[in-house]
């Protein structure tokens, strides 16, 4: 995942850039939280398998939820604040 962020192989969810917007989290910080945060939870969604993670950052107030699509391209699905 954070070789996609480094490479600009990912993409922002609609839902995620309204929840950025609306929490005031710019693209940056949610890049710096999945260069520099850790995972603190991986998730399989039920329907299609497909795992998602939850990637804390540092300071412990924001979360982003991000999937690896099958090309191998990061979707940032959504963030928010703790």
């Amino acid at each position: 995942m954070q070789e996609c962020v480094r490479l600009g192989n990912y993409s922002f969810r609609d839902h995620a850039h309204d929840e950025a917007d609306a929490e005031d989290f710019t693209d940056l910080e949610v890049e710096r939280t999945i260069l520099s945060g850790k995972i603190r939870e991986q998730q399989r969604d039920a329907a299609t398998g497909e795992a998602k993670y939850i990637i804390i950052d540092l300071e412990g107030d924001l979360e982003v939820v991000a999937k690896l699509g099958p090309t191998g391209r990061l979707y940032i699905i959504t963030v928010y604040t703790i």
